[in-house]
């Protein structure tokens, strides 16, 4: 009985820890170190530097604003018509009637035949998405070349609904307001997810049996 209480608490443990968003690692300050005598220390910052972020751990604002649409139309168009027509008004003297039979056969008119075809298709699509939000995301990396790789999350949940905002992809520094705010139409490489989770977004969804069925029936 330990042994399965001991298990059980494990693993509430690690699916509790698993939920838990990625942490960055930020810089640790230097301790304060007054031994030369000068009030400047390594963490002081300077007159002239701004408070934009550029090393790893800090935070910046990025605006979300995404508008995306598309439309296309297509139409073709395909006709075919043939017709043959062959006779042979003299053979042998079968056109004479020798047989006897009265409208025995016209040699004049033994193959006539016509086909016609036509076809005609359109199709047409068209959509439209936009996206406003604005999240601050951390910087996890610095580049070589200074360019700084971010990661931005904002879980807001009101009544047991649950909207989730998900962020990460490459700024440049110059790209970088003064206010520490980048557009993310500046964003390169950017991976923007927004997802909900609860009764109304479940609600949105056909339940598991219908989803089974749809997709082994097959019709």
């Amino acid at each position: 009985m330990r042994i399965y209480l001991l298990l059980s608490c494990l693993f509430l443990s690690a699916c509790a820890t698993a939920q838990l968003p990625r942490a960055v690692d930020q810089e640790k300050v230097p301790a304060p170190n007054y031994s030369n005598g000068s009030l400047w220390q390594a963490s002081s910052v300077s007159i002239a530097e701004d408070m934009k972020a550029r090393r790893k751990g800090d935070t910046l604002t990025i605006v979300i604003a995404e508008a995306a649409s598309a439309s296309k139309q297509a139409a073709s168009g395909n006709s075919r018509k043939t017709s043959i027509s062959a006779g042979i008004p003299n053979f042998m003297g079968l056109e004479t009637n020798m047989t006897g039979f009265k409208n025995w056969m016209d040699l004049s008119n033994l193959v006539n035949a016509s086909t016609n075809s036509k076809f005609d298709g359109a199709g047409s699509t068209s959509r439209k998405d936009d996206l406003n939000a604005t999240i601050t995301a951390k910087v996890v990396d610095v580049f070589a070349n200074g360019n700084l790789s971010i990661e931005g999350r904002r879980n807001v949940k009101v009544n047991n609904e649950e909207q989730i905002i998900i962020l990460n992809g490459t700024v440049r520094p110059w790209d970088i307001s003064p206010d520490n705010v980048v557009m993310s139409s500046s964003v390169a490489d950017a991976h923007i997810t927004y997802s909900g989770n609860g009764l109304i977004s479940s609600s949105q969804n056909s339940g598991w049996l219908t989803q089974i069925l749809d997709f082994i029936w097959p019709l």
